[in-house]
């Protein structure tokens, strides 16, 4: 047998094995090939570049969320975002569509780099259950890596990581995000990670043992999509149950009404 057919059959054996140790998951993804997502990581370098930084919201298309206004109503998440964090010197690194991986990617070039910022807010995982359909321990593995990594980097900002919201997906992404935030809770929950709160506001989007369709905006879409971003009323609800806890990660009174 020849050496390039040798290494041909032993290629999907070394990848599994790669996979085993080191989950695409944990793994930095870039998507610079798509040209949206390329232009809003370069405005936000420059963002980063001409500000000073003192919060920082990392995650995907929920935390993008909070630069849309309306209307519709539903849709204006601008007023909650000012009240609660006009004046905190707050940047959003939320990107519509990014998992764990793609996160990683963006903390390692350049989104992190040259800020010392007082506290980080951090909702990723929901798609890690998407179209990559990773498990719950891969997805543990990769919320893991981001906040190993975030430490790493800012070791003096205080993390709140906010566990993966309920959504209407189907039964197997009912399980895993039920399965992450368990994993999650038991490293992070009470001080389980010095620097780091955890906080599961799940609860808010339920309503008798249900996920809450009208807590999500997708439904009223044309043509609608499964529930998974939360309306702006209650996106506003989300932050208002962290806002004591992220105050005093701040070292500022809470803005709580």
């Amino acid at each position: 047998m020849t050496l390039p057919r040798r290494l041909a059959l032993l290629a999907p054996a070394l990848l599994l094995g790669g996979a085993e140790r080191m989950p695409l998951a944990a793994t930095p993804l870039s998507r610079m090939e798509t040209p949206w997502w390329r232009a809003r990581h370069l405005e936000k370098l420059a963002e980063l570049r001409a500000r000073r930084v003192d919060l920082v919201w990392l995650g995907d298309s929920i935390t993008q969320s909070w630069e849309s206004r309306g209307p519709p109503e539903w849709m204006d998440f601008a007023p909650a975002w000012q009240r609660l964090y006009g004046g905190r010197n707050a940047v959003n690194l939320g990107f519509k569509g990014d998992n764990t991986g793609h996160l990683l990617w963006r903390m390692a070039n350049g989104e992190l780099d040259g800020i010392q910022p007082k506290a980080a807010v951090v909702l990723i995982g929901a798609n890690n259950m998407g179209r990559v359909h990773w498990s719950a321990p891969q997805t543990i593995a990769g919320i893991h890596a981001v906040i190993d990594d975030l430490r790493r980097r800012l070791p003096a900002t205080k993390v709140l990581l906010l566990g993966v919201l309920p959504s209407v997906r189907s039964k197997w992404v009912t399980r895993t995000t039920e399965e992450v935030n368990r994993g999650l809770a038991a490293r992070y929950g009470n001080s389980g990670v010095p620097g780091v709160s955890y906080m599961d506001v799940g609860s808010l989007f339920m309503r008798d043992g249900q996920v809450d369709r009208t807590q999500f905006y997708d439904d009223l879409l044309t043509p609608p999509d499964p529930p998974l971003h939360p309306t702006a009323a209650a996106q506003a609800r989300m932050a208002e149950a962290i806002e004591p806890t992220l105050a005093a990660l701040l070292g500022e009174g809470s803005r709580r009404r």
